[in-house]
């Protein structure tokens, strides 16, 4: 299942039973950059029990992301 959120796509897969994870990748398909380093995609969760909380804290990520560049350009 995937879900657009600010510009990113959220894949979230389960990776065993009751193994929640997601990846995340800019809906336009260029990299995302963290600290100079260019990434296709990030995976995000440890064993979330599902769906619903994976998606939650990738978009958790995504928000930090969010600040760090707006800290960055100021």
């Amino acid at each position: 299942m995937t879900t657009l959120y600010d510009g990113f796509d959220i894949e979230s897969f389960e990776a065993g039973k009751g193994l929640w994870h997601a990846r995340i990748r800019r809906a336009d398909l260029s990299p995302v950059a963290i600290d100079g380093v260019l990434f296709p995609a990030m995976e995000v969760g440890f064993a979330w029990p599902d769906r619903d909380a994976a998606i939650a804290d990738a978009k958790h990520h995504i928000d930090r992301f969010r600040l760090r560049a707006g800290d960055a350009d100021e």
